[in-house]
């Protein structure tokens, strides 16, 4: 079949121009069906590659043939009508022929209303707007099924969604600018559920942009390629309201930080996905006794060597691991086992590939444009401008979007620090004050604040915690106090000094007491998480099991005694998978956790222990419910630095009480001393991670009570005797006098 002459249009020949080469700044006003007199419209397309155009009827009836009026592909036809036509587009290709409702039949699919909020940047839920959302339209009385696009770049001087259903040709469907709202739209028909897409936008001065994944995508193509994908929006999640009772600052909350990509992987090296992780993770977790479940990044990622952290999806979970119901099917089934779900959340910095956010419209759209506010030089990643409206929105929507439709418990928010200071990681002359000369980055600041009352106000129950390594004040307090309303911040300096004083040799713990006791002189100023992360185990740091001095046995020895020192310590739990059994080599992204080691009594020694840490933390409430209160707290043994031992009771509000005591040098401590408060009568030892059960050497106290004495002892009335195993820990159930 040729191709049609060329005919005369009734557009003048700028405008054509513009329509073929998908420049034209108002598409909706030329294409599709106009009036141009009273009884007569014009129809017009562009359609590149065809050889013929018709329009039909609903029913197929032809209403007319189309002439070709540029050789690009433009084609326009004239209807004598009283009203304006209702047709379908007959696409004549070299391989098929096809009938389309055309894209430009459609007026603007968003309310008045819907165009404020999105001009305005505060609609919590953006994502219900912006992004590709399949629904039917009416057309003719008939509803027409497709796919609504909406982006907001409001510098790009045209925006067109390309995808396999119009052969990635940014001619076919140019959208519509919504002015006010620097939003560009359009409902193109017959694409749906499944279909890849991508943006292509000219910049304001014409050049052609890379072509852009959506922002707001809720799936995206497995890396290496990098289309977005239409899917459903997913329904807000049922059963919020059991939330609070995993939840609360009260009740115990043991995480279990998990590599989605490694805790368990096939044989050839391929990640499971969601609905294989969920037949063995939860219940693993479930039998070690935590409460929570961390997931590292799991939204959709460019570079698996990230580990998530340089995200490009922030409503996306990430296809490695399965489609957006297989994720929801995994927090489903770990809310059955009665498991929290929290997923880290990274809103402090993004990658600079050319599919991403960077230079999104031909301009500084979602980072701050100047780089010593946008550039983030430890990561080589764009920070986002905290203090755009549109890019506020784009964020709380984020964070309001994996609780209310994944029904997560929480959001653990990754490098909290780089964002509250302007001259983090930045020399003098690197950075740009704030309005009133400080370091302090007051945007972000406020939208923390932002993002924490909206879901403190939506989802009640849910919780943050913030990845926060300074000493900024306040982070885990109310914003109504001027607090950043953080639920939780990670106690990043208690970590630093237990893992090095657990790093020494024990001849020289003596030295370094100091280090295991600081942490009890701030140790209430928040709400702390003692984290033991996957940071401390990687890039050369070694295990935690690597890190301890000594032979096999004393490493051993050392990982319980430690472990039980932070199950003890007043403050929420965080533990790296692997740790629990004391995996010998450091953490690799690459590989499944080396569980084979379990089968060896050592390794499963550690695998028990950890699970009746778990089991007393969460039963014995003087172990959890006053974490975050000094009343819970209690030094018994302090300063002995000679003999490298602590003692501290924890409090219930009741008045119950756990005594733990904790010997870090291999010399057995026989009927040790310890000041006790008047209310204790006696002693009851209900854990010693020197049994044999651990893999210790069963030094302890066995079953009988220890009973109180009036020998007064550090400037108290009443104490008692008890022994402590080499490198190990006990803890004993208080008896009132």
């Amino acid at each position: 079949m040729k191709r049609p002459a060329l005919k005369a249009s009734t557009l003048p020949a700028h405008e054509l121009d513009a329509l073929a080469k998908g420049t034209h700044h108002d598409p909706f006003a030329v294409l599709g069906a106009h009036e141009l007199s009273a009884g007569e419209f014009v129809v017009r397309c562009v359609v590149p590659g065809a050889q013929s155009v018709s329009l039909v009827e609903a029913n197929g009836t032809k209403l007319a043939d189309c002439t070709l009026v540029h050789s690009s592909g433009v084609f326009e036809a004239r209807i004598k009508r009283k009203t304006r036509p209702d047709y379908r587009l007959h696409l004549s290709f070299p391989q098929q022929s096809i009938h389309v409702v055309d894209a430009y039949c459609f007026g603007c699919s968003f309310s008045e209303s819907e165009i404020d909020d999105l001009a305005s940047g505060r609609r919590a839920r953006a994502f219900e707007l912006l992004g590709a959302h399949p629904m039917a339209l009416e057309l003719g009385g008939a509803q027409v099924a497709g796919t609504r696009f909406a982006l907001w770049a409001p510098n790009a001087k045209r925006v067109s969604v390309v995808g396999d259903f119009n052969a990635w040709d940014g001619r076919r469907h140019t959208m519509r600018m919504l002015h006010r709202a620097g939003v560009w739209e359009i409902f193109v028909p017959h694409v749906g559920v499944g279909d890849c897409y991508k943006f292509e936008l000219l910049d304001r001065h014409g050049h052609l942009l890379p072509l852009k994944a959506d922002p707001y995508a809720r799936a995206a193509e497995l890396r290496p390629q990098t289309a977005s994908k239409v899917v459903d929006l997913l329904p807000k999640a049922k059963g919020l309201s059991t939330r609070a009772a995993l939840n609360q600052r009260d009740v115990a909350v043991s995480i279990y930080e998990v590599h989605a990509g490694s805790w368990r992987s096939r044989n050839n090296g391929e990640f499971l996905n969601w609905r294989e992780l969920a037949d063995v993770l939860p219940a693993y977790a479930k039998d070690m006794g935590f409460t929570h479940i961390e997931l590292m990044p799991i939204s959709e990622f460019p570079f698996d060597g990230s580990w998530g952290y340089q995200t490009l999806g922030m409503f996306a979970p990430s296809a490695r691991f399965g489609t957006q119901e297989d994720f929801a099917f995994f927090v489903a089934r770990c809310h059955a086992l009665e498991l929290g779900v929290i997923v880290d959340w990274v809103p402090a910095h993004f990658p600079t590939d050319a599919h991403g956010l960077s230079n999104f419209d031909g301009t500084a759209l979602y980072e701050y444009a100047d780089p010593r506010e946008g550039f983030h030089k430890d990561w080589n990643t764009a920070i986002y401008n905290f203090g755009r409206n549109e890019v506020r929105q784009f964020l709380v929507a984020s964070a309001l979007y994996w609780i209310e439709r994944f029904n997560v418990d929480g959001l653990r928010v990754d490098a909290v620090a780089s964002m509250l200071y302007r001259d983090y990681s930045r020399s003098a002359g690197e950075w740009i004050p704030n309005q009133y000369g400080g370091r302090e980055n007051l945007e972000a600041i406020s939208l923390f604040k932002a993002i924490n009352e909206c879901l403190g106000i939506e989802l009640p129950g849910s919780f943050t915690a913030a990845e926060e390594s300074t000493a900024f004040p306040g982070v885990s307090h109310p914003t109504y106090s001027g607090g950043l309303g953080f639920h939780y911040k990670w106690n990043m300096g208690w970590m630093n000094d237990t893992l090095r004083y657990i790093a020494e040799d024990p001849i020289h713990r003596k030295y370094h007491h100091d280090l295991l006791t600081f942490g009890l002189v701030y140790g209430f100023s928040e709400n702390y998480v003692l984290p033991i992360s996957h940071d401390e185990v990687v890039h050369g740091k070694g295990s935690l099991w690597q890190k301890m001095p000594g032979d096999d046995w004393q490493k051993f020895a050392n990982v319980r005694a430690y472990l039980s020192f932070m199950w003890a310590h007043p403050g929420k739990k965080l533990l790296f998978m692997g740790q629990e059994f004391a995996q010998r080599e450091e953490w690799n992204y690459q590989h499944g956790l080396p569980w084979y080691v379990t089968e060896y009594p050592e390794h499963r020694g550690i695998q028990n222990l950890v699970r009746d840490l778990n089991r007393h933390y969460r039963t014995e409430r003087s172990m959890h419910q006053l974490d975050c209160e000094p009343a819970g707290f209690q030094w018994l043994a302090l300063n002995d630095r000679d003999t490298s031992v602590l003692a501290f009771a924890r409090f219930d509000r009741d008045g119950n009480c756990i005594v733990a005591v904790f010997n870090f040098t291999p010399v057995v401590r026989a009927d040790y001393r310890i000041a006790l408060p008047d209310s204790i009568g006696a002693l009851e030892e209900i854990f010693n991670s020197d049994s044999s059960h651990y893999g210790g050497s069963n030094v302890g106290n066995g079953p009988l009570h220890r009973y109180a004495e009036n020998v007064t002892h550090q400037d108290r009335a009443r104490s008692i005797c008890v022994t402590i195993g080499p490198l190990a820990a006990a803890f004993f159930r208080a008896h009132r006098a």
